[in-house]
C-alpha cells in the first residue's frame, strides 16, 4: 500500500507534538515540515528522523513547499491568523488539508474555505479532537439510541488556565498573546461546539441561526502580570482587550439552544463543561454523569457522579478497543482517532468526518462573537455555509456507532 506523503505546516508546540501521533498511524510518511522559524524547522526534522529514520525537507515558506513537494496531505498547525490562508493554498495545490482548530477572523475567510473546496473538491477536515473523545462519543451514542429523549439544550466551554502561556507569548513566540491584547471574542469555540454540533446534526438537517455574546471585563492577565509567575516582566501591568469570561448563546433551526463559554485567564481547573440536556435525561462530562429517568434518581447529584462507566456498552468500537499506546498518542486517545479517521477517509475517497461546512460554521462563531460583543451583545445572524443543502444532507457522525 502506497504511503501517504504528509507535511506539517507549523511546528510549534502543537505541530511538533503531533509528529509522533501521525507517524504512529502507519502507512504515512512525513516528507516535509514548515515553519516561519528555522530553529523550529530543524527541531521538527530531527524529531521525524528520531521516530521514522527518514529526514523530511524543511521550509520556511509554505508556498514553496506546496510548489516543490509532491504531497498527498498537510496538517495546518500554524498561528491562528494563517490557518485559512494556508488551507486555501493547499486546496488550490490539490493537497488534502487537516487543519488545527481556531476561530475565524472574518466571515469572508469562512466563505473562502467553502468556495475553494467547492471549486477544487480537495478534501479538508477540521481537526476538532473533542469530537472523538470518549465521553462526547458516549453521549452521542446515547442520543442516537434515544436514551436521552428529545435534545433541548447543550452546553460546552473551553475552561483552561492559560495565563502563563499567554504572557509567555514573546518568549515562546506564541500567537495567543497578540490576540488577547487586541481582540475580545470567543477565540476557541469549537471546544465544545464541535461535538455539540454533531449531536444536533448541524449542517445535516439542522442549522445554527443566530448568536449573542457578552464578555466580562479583562482583569485576570493584568493581575497575573504583576506576580512572580509572570514569565515576561516586560508585560507587567499590560492591558488586554480580551474579556476573562465570554458567554455565547446560539439558537438553532430545530429549536435547540447552545451555550458556550470561554474561560482562560482566571484560576481554573481544566474543564470543557460538556453537557447534553434531553427530555429523558442528561449527560454531564464534568461530573462523569449520565442521569436518565427511570434508571436513577435524577434529583440527586452526588449519587450519580462518576457513573458514566455503567453505559460503556454504548461506546463505539474504536473506544472499546483502544490500546494504551493509542491513548498515549495525544489527549487521551482522541488525537490518534481523529488522524486515523482523516487518513482513512482520504484513502477511501469518502467524506471527511468534519467537513468544510462544519469548519466554516464552527469557526465563524469567533468573528460573530467579536461583532456581538462590540455591539453590546447584539444578535448576529449565522450564515448558512451550505447554501440550503443542510435541508437535504443526511445526518452523519464522525465515526460509526
Amino acid at each position: 500500500m502506497k504511503k501517504i506523503r504528509f507535511a506539517v505546516a507549523g511546528v510549534g508546540k502543537r505541530g511538533y507534538s503531533l509528529i509522533k501521533t501521525v507517524l504512529s498511524i502507519g502507512d504515512v510518511e512525513i516528507v516535509a515540515v514548515c515553519d516561519l522559524y528555522p530553529d523550529r524547522v530543524d527541531m521538527a526534522k530531527e524529531r521525524v528522523v528520531e521516530i521514522s529514520g527518514t529526514a523530511p525537507n524543511g521550509y520556511t515558506d509554505y508556498r514553496k513547499m506546496f510548489a516543490e513537494e509532491k504531497l498527498d496531505a498537510v496538517f495546518v498547525s500554524s498561528a491562528w491568523e494563517s490557518h485559512v490562508e494556508i488551507a486555501v493554498a493547499a486546496m488550490e495545490a490539490g493537497v488534502a488539508v487537516s487543519m488545527e482548530v481556531g476561530g475565524a477572523y472574518s466571515i469572508h475567510d469562512c466563505w473562502a474555505m467553502v468556495r475553494t473546496y467547492e471549486r477544487t473538491r480537495t478534501p479538508i477536515m477540521l481537526m476538532e479532537n473533542c469530537c472523538f473523545n470518549k465521553f462526547e462519543l458516549l453521549s452521542t451514542a446515547l442520543v442516537r439510541s434515544g436514551k436521552l429523549g428529545t435534545i433541548v439544550h447543550c452546553h460546552g466551554a473551553y475552561g483552561h488556565d492559560l495565563r502563563d502561556e499567554i504572557l509567555g507569548g514573546n518568549v515562546n513566540r506564541h500567537y495567543r498573546l497578540r490576540n488577547y491584547m487586541n481582540r475580545n471574542c470567543d477565540n476557541y469555540p469549537t471546544h465544545e461546539l464541535g461535538p455539540i454540533a454533531k449531536i444536533l446534526n448541524i449542517n445535516r438537517g439542522n442549522q445554527m441561526l443566530s448568536l449573542v455574546s457578552v464578555a466580562s471585563k479583562s482583569a485576570g492577565l493584568n493581575d497575573f502580570s504583576k506576580t512572580e509567575a509572570n514569565p515576561d516582566k516586560s508585560l507587567v501591568g499590560a492591558e488586554f482587550k480580551q474579556g476573562d469570561i465570554v458567554n455565547t448563546i446560539i439558537t438553532c433551526a430545530g429549536g435547540e439552544t447552545i451555550s458556550l463559554k470561554l474561560d482562560t485567564t482566571l484560576p481554573k481547573y481544566y474543564s470543557r463543561e460538556f453537557t447534553v440536556r434531553g427530555t429523558k435525561g442528561l449527560a454531564n462530562m464534568e461530573a462523569e454523569m449520565i442521569a436518565i429517568d427511570g434508571e436513577c434518581n435524577t434529583h440527586e447529584f452526588w449519587e450519580n457522579c462518576k457513573n458514566a462507566a455503567k453505559y460503556d456498552e454504548y461506546l463505539p468500537d474504536v473506544w472499546k478497543n483502544m490500546t494504551d499506546e493509542q491513548i498515549a498518542a495525544g489527549h487521551g486517545g482522541m488525537d490518534y482517532i481523529e488522524f486515523k479517521e482523516f487518513f482513512a477517509a482520504l484513502r477511501e475517497g469518502r467524506e471527511m468526518p468534519i467537513d468544510v461546512y462544519d469548519a466554516a460554521a464552527w469557526m465563524s462563531i469567533t468573528a460573530l462573537s467579536e461583532a456581538s460583543i462590540a455591539c453590546g451583545g447584539a444578535p448576529q445572524p449565522i450564515p448558512d455555509f451550505t447554501s440550503g443543502k443542510w435541508l437535504l444532507r443526511e445526518p452523519r457522525d464522525v465515526i460509526k456507532f
